[in-house]
């Protein structure tokens, strides 16, 4: 039986393994794309859209938990403020990128801000934006699926994306903004 793989008479008893990791990046950059231009066609103004992005970028955070909690951690999930953004800026981009995001700060004027920063975000690499929606950030969707995992780990807090303008740079990086509720910060002063 040496180097012959357990036959399995039913999907269901298949383990649940790691699987193949990797997505074709042609196939999603032109998925991405099909799915901004539809939510496009049916909003008013560029606010609309980032939120409809947000909102379908939260249900795929909600279901990266699960499956990563499942795989990387044994059914674990984080109950420390570090914890969980170290694991949104780790394991979670790493699952959604292929590499750990660029960074990962602590805002100097908010007690309850962090950011995320990566210099080219992959949603936005492939779309380019009309000028008459100059300020459109498809980081939006990338906000919604870290919401998603934020709100799904019971850490609420707000998440938006923006572009900062970096020197020298002919794009600006993407920043995702995380602006954690009262409740997170009084639950983790409680547990230091």
């Amino acid at each position: 039986m040496i180097g012959r793989s357990k036959q399995y008479v039913n999907v269901v008893d298949k383990p649940l393994g790691k699987g193949k990791l990797e997505v074709s990046l042609n196939a999603f950059a032109f998925l991405f794309s099909e799915m901004v231009q539809y939510n496009q066609t049916r909003v008013d103004n560029i606010a609309e859209l980032e939120h409809r992005l947000e909102d379908a970028g939260y249900g795929v955070g909600l279901r990266m938990l699960e499956l990563l909690c499942h795989r990387e951690k044994g059914n674990r999930r984080e109950v420390r403020l570090l914890g969980i953004l170290s694991f949104v800026h780790s394991t979670l981009w790493k699952s959604l990128f292929g590499k750990v995001a660029d960074s990962l700060e602590k805002g100097t004027e908010n007690e309850d801000e962090y950011m995320i920063s990566e210099k080219e975000l992959l949603v936005n690499r492939f779309i380019s934006v009309p000028k008459d929606m100059g300020a459109f950030n498809c980081g939006a969707y990338v906000a919604g699926i870290v919401k998603g995992v934020l709100d799904g780990s019971g850490f609420p807090a707000r998440v938006t994306a923006h572009f900062v303008p970096v020197e020298g740079q002919p794009r600006p990086r993407t920043t995702i903004l995380i602006k954690f509720t009262e409740e997170v910060l009084q639950r983790e002063a409680r547990l230091s």
